[in-house]
């Protein structure tokens, strides 16, 4: 189980709320979910549940690659996240679909990633 120690966030976030919201000694656990299409999203999970990132515009924000969140992120203190993938079904080949993950079994069932970028 990944503990949840940072201080609840509201639940949609921009990138520069989020720089005002963050408590450098209790930073939220980071999910980055990728989804179909080579999009990607990130939620953020803390003792008051999880918040999306979103853009100015509030909707969800879809990153194309996971350096553009670690260039959106690093800067901010967050060395680190967890990669997730989207439930999955295909009405196309006749899977059923099944009940959603939740939120701590894809962060047990995800792999760990860095945010460094270079150049």
């Amino acid at each position: 189980m990944i503990p949840l120690d940072a201080p609840a966030l509201p639940a949609r976030l921009t990138l520069d709320a989020l720089a005002e919201h963050l408590d450098p000694g209790a930073l939220p656990t980071v999910e980055v979910q990728s989804l179909d299409m080579g999009y990607y999203l990130v939620r953020l999970h803390h003792a008051g549940g999880d918040t999306l990132l979103v853009g100015d515009d509030g909707e969800t924000r879809r990153f194309t690659g996971t350096q553009w969140i670690s260039r959106a992120l690093a800067p901010l203190g967050l060395t680190h996240g967890i990669l997730t993938w989207a439930d999955v079904t295909d009405e196309m080949v006749g899977l059923p679909e099944g009940p959603a993950i939740k939120p701590a079994a894809r962060l047990a069932h995800g792999t760990r990633i860095a945010f460094m970028t270079q150049g």
